[in-house]
């Protein structure tokens, strides 16, 4: 069990490390979606923060701080659910697999550690 929670949680820190990233250095990308589902552009580094100690956490949670990467992983379900309803009230599913995606291994991460513990 803890060398799947060690394998997802590991792709879980990597995503979202590489989306705080583009959050932080205003990826075109990024801008593009944010203002298609109608996110203020002031918006887009405390989401990038948020995203970073979230993996931060995760990464913790891996090396010891269990409950530590517990909250981080259901901070980031959190998250993307929130991204998945403003994508929905946006009415943008052109890519919505994305944050899906992104929510998809949050789950799978607090599962993952809450079963390996």
């Amino acid at each position: 069990m803890f060398t799947a929670y060690a394998i997802i949680t590991a792709a879980t820190i990597v995503a979202n490390a590489s989306i705080a990233v583009a959050d932080l250095v205003r990826a075109r990308f990024v801008l593009a979606n944010m203002d298609e589902v109608g996110v203020p552009r002031s918006w887009l580094v405390p989401l990038g923060v948020l995203k970073g100690a979230g993996a931060a956490g995760l990464l913790l949670g891996l090396l010891g701080l269990r409950s530590l990467g517990i909250a981080a992983a259901i901070g980031l379900v959190v998250f993307f659910a929130g991204a998945l309803a403003t994508h929905v009230r946006a009415g943008v599913y052109h890519n919505i697999a994305y944050p899906g995606a992104f929510f998809a291994l949050a789950i799978a991460s607090t599962a993952l550690a809450v079963a390996a513990q």
